[in-house]
């Protein structure tokens, strides 16, 4: 057994390093300082880069967490320090249904909801159908380490007559923040390279901003995951390598997130 426990966990990082390298091989030679600061080339034509592509993922995942972080960690607090009963039970049962949606149904939702009524693509339609995907992790991730809090600091701050939300606020929300704080950064590598509902909220553009009199957040905005979508179907090959190194950025971003999260949660010595 522990022979197949060691071949299976050399078969799990063989491939995680097989996709890692495959992707270096294919995308390393187009990554050049135009790649991260020119935007990308007409089509057919050789150069250009991924600097708005860059740009307009960050702004994504930046209105991402600003939707999904606060919502998921307050439900997770509430469901830890005080969710009893039928009410905190069907919270936990949706969190997990909706943790399971495919994300191009919540991609269509956000569609019909947000970009249909004001008869465009945008940035933040696209952020809140990441943010909604974001909530389940943030709330679960939240509420799990809040109960590995040992109830003696509980008992001992309300013991010494504080509140109970002083000791949520004082006590348990400090004493689990490190792991609290990992999982919501897992929350948004969650997110990070997700592609169909951004084909139907953010959709795409080749440009820093769309001329369309709009503010930014309420403008198209390119991706590094569309992005990838659009240029591997093409046949042309300046497109192609593009795509290539935007895939090495994309799962190079996401693995650094998912380190990060490993080194925020580490225990300390």
């Amino acid at each position: 057994m522990f022979g197949a426990t060691a071949a299976a966990m050399a078969t799990t990082l063989g491939v995680l390093f097989f996709l890692l390298g495959y992707l270096a091989y294919q995308g390393a030679a187009s990554l050049s300082i135009d790649f991260f600061t020119h935007l990308p080339a007409p089509v057919g034509e050789p150069g250009g880069g991924m600097a708005n592509a860059i740009v307009g993922s960050a702004k994504l995942l930046l209105t991402a967490a600003a939707i999904g972080i606060p919502i998921g960690f307050l439900g997770g607090v509430w469901l830890a320090e005080y969710g009893n009963g039928p009410l905190a039970a069907s919270v936990r049962y949706a969190a997990d249904v909706l943790n399971g949606v495919p994300s191009i149904v919540i991609g269509v939702i956000a569609y019909a909801l947000l970009v249909v009524p004001v008869g465009h693509f945008s940035t933040f339609a696209g952020g809140v159908a990441l943010g909604i995907m974001m909530i389940p992790v943030a709330l679960r991730s939240t509420e799990d380490f809040l109960r590995l809090v040992p109830d003696a600091l509980r008992e001992a701050s309300l013991a010494l007559g504080a509140p109970r939300w002083v000791t949520t606020v004082r006590v348990d929300i400090p004493a689990g923040m490190r792991g609290i704080a990992a999982g919501l950064v897992l929350a948004l590598a969650r997110v990070a390279g997700e592609t169909a509902p951004l084909l139907f909220t953010a959709l795409f553009s080749s440009y820093w901003l769309f001329d369309g009199g709009h503010p930014h957040l309420m403008q198209p905005t390119a991706s590094l995951a569309v992005l990838i979508y659009n240029f591997s179907g093409m046949p042309f090959e300046n497109q192609i390598e593009l795509a290539w190194a935007a895939s090495l950025v994309l799962v190079s971003m996401v693995l650094v997130i998912n380190v990060v999260s490993r080194l925020i949660g580490r225990p300390r010595t």
